[in-house]
């Protein structure tokens, strides 16, 4: 996995070994930020369920002000951090393990302009995520939220506060944007 554009442009991404987590193809990716493109600069990120980190590292290269990356796996924690290092971003990031729902409400202080979810397929969390952040508050008036699910996934026209407007299919990935 390599970051696609920016600063960090080519650099290859560590990955976590076996099949705990199921990294965004770079297709995917490069279409998540052809569409958020005018809303990235200077941004606040927020990458949950963060897996390698690819996603909040694609957003600091292209140039997000800060990025905060959550996930429960202390290997994934890992991989972020060195992912951090070698793209020598670790000073526009702060990375929170432990589970997402107790992630969320250490943020409870904090605002974001773009939140990206991609949870496990199909067992309700990025509904329960969208859901939390709409009872917290923390995403700014003008901020979306990418919740990434399988195809074949239900993703809800209204979760908590937001609506979606948007939807995106590609493969077997969908993107789901909410405001």
């Amino acid at each position: 996995m390599r970051v696609v554009a920016g600063k960090a442009r080519g650099l290859t991404l560590k990955t976590l070994e076996g099949d705990s987590t199921r990294p965004t193809r770079d297709m995917v990716r490069e279409a998540l930020f052809s569409i958020l493109m005018n809303q990235i600069p200077g941004c606040t990120f927020l990458d949950l369920f963060a897996g390698s980190g690819a996603i909040g590292i694609e957003a600091l290269s292209r140039g997000a002000g800060k990025a905060y990356f959550g996930d429960l796996n202390k290997e994934a924690i890992k991989v972020i951090k060195a992912n951090l290092e070698r793209a020598r971003m670790t000073l526009d990031a702060e990375v929170l393990q432990g589970d997402y729902l107790a992630i969320l409400d250490r943020l409870k202080s904090k605002k974001f302009d773009i939140i990206f979810i991609d949870p496990p397929y199909h067992k309700g969390m990025g509904v329960a995520a969208i859901d939390k952040i709409s009872q917290l508050g923390l995403l700014n008036a003008d901020g979306v939220i990418v919740y990434e699910t399988d195809t074949d996934e239900d993703a809800p026209e209204e979760i908590g506060s937001y609506k979606r407007y948007d939807y995106r299919k590609y493969g077997r990935n969908r993107l789901n944007f909410y405001c």
